[in-house]
């Protein structure tokens, strides 16, 4: 029999304990994703293709084609927006991409927003969304869409509701991953 079974421990009275220490204060700056930002990115956003049908990808991202990604972004003068943490650690990032190639859907783009697992449920998805419409207002574009699996993604759902996105159709057995079929859930805001 060991000691403590029989022998319970001791603990100080409670006004001699030491105070807890507190939990750091979630706080971040938002600011333009830079090209130094990518291998975060790239890491944040493969957990997400290995791990979740919040993306459709199945096969990783490489740092070539992320880098790609942000430089056609920036390119089109469109906002991709990283959140950094006070020690510089990136948590989080939000773009908006062409809906369609067509010169036609020039005005009209898609949003994407993905976080550190650490960073989801903080608000941080909401400011960054916020701050996603604003920047591409400013860009003149006139439409967001935002296309979000129709299983599993029911927060995200509810934030862009919130941030004035209505649904506008929802596409039933079009992806297939993780050996399931998973639909889409379309959303829509106007930037009058």
């Amino acid at each position: 029999m060991l000691e403590e079974e029989y022998n319970p421990r001791r603990q100080l009275p409670r006004h001699l304990r030491p105070e807890p220490t507190a939990e750091p204060e979630f706080s971040y700056e938002l600011r333009a994703a830079e090209p130094t930002d990518v291998p975060d990115m790239l890491e944040i956003y493969n957990h997400y293709v290995a791990n979740t049908t919040v993306t459709f990808d199945e096969d990783p991202l490489t740092l070539r084609e992320m880098r790609a990604k942000l430089a056609a972004v920036r390119k089109l003068g469109y906002p991709w927006i990283a959140a950094v943490t006070p020690s510089g650690q990136l948590i989080g990032y939000a773009y908006v991409f062409p809906w369609k190639p067509k010169a036609a859907y020039r005005f009209t783009v898609e949003n994407s927003i993905y976080l550190r697992p650490a960073s989801t449920g903080k608000g941080l998805g909401k400011a960054l969304l916020a701050a996603l419409i604003a920047e591409s207002k400013a860009a003149g574009i006139k439409e967001i869409i935002a296309v979000i699996a129709d299983r599993g993604a029911e927060a995200s759902i509810a934030m862009h509701e919130k941030q004035g996105f209505k649904q506008t159709g929802h596409m039933g057995k079009v992806g297939f991953k993780f050996g399931r079929w998973l639909g889409t859930v379309l959303l829509q805001k106007s930037l009058k």
